[in-house]
This record gives structure tokens, sequence and C-alpha cells, in this order.
């Protein structure tokens, strides 16, 4: 089993590592273009032509599904991704955890990158899924170029920022960037307010992997034998791992298993 995963940069970690943890036996095609980000001030034109040849160089490779896992690359380009590369190759997108989110009840807030906050896009979500809960939006200027850079000073600002901006009785917070999962625990601790119940994240990495092993008909296996299958692309160039993944537990795993192999 070859599963492939794309992204503009190291966002596609997260769901990469979830991948492996419900198919360890699963090789991985790791496609991004880092040189590019961010790719949310692009045109629309623009993100998808770029997805697209990130797409195509992770094709190349032959894998059984390609995830996006991107939600700039999901909103303006998945349509694009699919009329191309289906059926032969089946597309997953990722949409932001707003549904699961709001039904549990409570206020929610959506962190999300700043054009994708108030989009068009994100209040459908909102208004098809978020039923009766309080949802606040969240933008955070500078947290996923922090993120993609490992960037210590620059990811604690843009948390504080985004902090500042969140109700204190919210109860979920919604990931909507995938580079914001990597930093997960990290928004948890800056959200959490002393006396009030855990504060829950919803993000979209274990969400994606199970949808991906149900297009192409596999059941997951977590104690399967481990694969030191993974390929990196970086711009279509077969590369390593970039230094910024391995400051990320993600990444460190698939490094470790890849080098024991």
């Amino acid at each position: 089993m070859k599963i492939a995963l794309m992204d503009s940069g190291i966002g596609l970690l997260a769901a990469a590592a979830a991948v492996r943890r419900l198919r360890p036996d699963a090789d991985l095609v790791l496609s991004s273009d880092p040189a590019s980000m961010p790719w949310g001030p692009r045109t629309p034109e623009d993100v998808t032509a770029r997805a697209l040849a990130v797409a195509r160089a992770a094709a190349e490779h032959r894998p059984d599904a390609l995830i996006v896992a991107c939600n700039t690359a999901s909103v303006r380009a998945l349509g694009a991704l699919r009329a191309e590369l289906e059926p032969a190759l089946p597309v997953i997108g990722t949409v932001p955890a707003i549904k699961p989110a709001a039904a549990a009840g409570g206020p929610v807030a959506i962190w999300a990158t700043p054009l994708t906050t108030g989009s068009p896009y994100q209040r459908g979500l909102i208004r098809d899924f978020g039923g009766s809960a309080a949802v606040t939006e969240v933008p955070c200027p500078g947290l996923a170029d922090a993120v993609q850079d490992a960037d210590e000073a620059g990811i604690e600002k843009a948390l504080a920022a985004a902090a500042a901006l969140t109700p204190p009785d919210v109860r979920a917070v919604v990931l909507g960037c995938t580079h914001y999962e990597l930093v997960a625990e990290r928004i948890r601790d800056v959200v959490q307010q002393p006396g009030r119940p855990p504060v829950v994240l919803h993000g979209s990495a274990g969400a994606v992997a199970a949808q991906a092993l149900r297009r192409i008909g596999a059941e997951p296996a977590p104690s399967a034998e481990p694969s030191a299958g993974l390929a990196v692309l970086l711009g279509g160039h077969l590369s390593e791992l970039p230094q910024a993944a391995l400051a990320y537990e993600e990444g460190r795993r698939l490094a470790a298993v890849s080098s024991a192999r």
C-alpha cells in the first residue's frame, strides 16, 4: 500500500503520522513546494496550478490514494485535482472539523489563516454545520509560516495574538490549517483557562487518513509491521525531510522509522 500526501509545506506531517498510526505498513510519498509558500494570498488560479504540479509529482510514484493535506489547496483546487486524477487515483480533501466541534456543544473557536477567516467558504461551513453553537472565527497571521520554519519566537508571538482573540469560554478549537496540528498542544495551553473544563481540539488529520483507507478499501491495521517506504518530494524533486520537520514529533517519528530499516 502506498499513500501520497501533498501540501504547500510540512503541514502534511500530521496526516502522514495519522496514516502511519492506522497502517504502519503503508509506504508514504510526501510532496510539497515550500519555496512557493504561502499559498493563501495567491490567486485561485495560481494555487490550482501549484497544487496540480505538486500532485502530479506525487502521482508519478503511483500511490493508491492522494491526501490533499492542505486547507487552502482543498478549497481552491480540489475540483481540478479530482478532475485530472480520478478515478485512477482517489483524491481526499481536507475540511475543517467544524461539525464535530459544534455537535459537542458549547462555544467554538476556529483558528485559521487570515484569508480563510471570514471567507465565504468558512462561513458556509459554519452555516451548514455549526448548528446552534456560538462560533468565533480567529485569524492567525504568521502562525503557519512560523510553524513551517520552526521559528519558536514567531510561533509564540502568533499563538499569543490568536489566543487574545479567542473568547475565554470556548469549549473547542477547530484547527483550520494543517500546519496548526503540529503545535496542537501548545494551542491548547494558550487557550485553556484555569478552572474551566479542558478545551477540546479538533484537527482533520485522523479523519482524512481514515477516509483515504476507506476510499481504497483498506482496513486499519495498527499492529502491522512498520514500513520504511518514505519518498520526500520538494518542488517535484526527490529530497530529504526538511530540517524544520524534525522539530516536530510527527517528523521525527517518520525519520526514525526510515532510518531504522
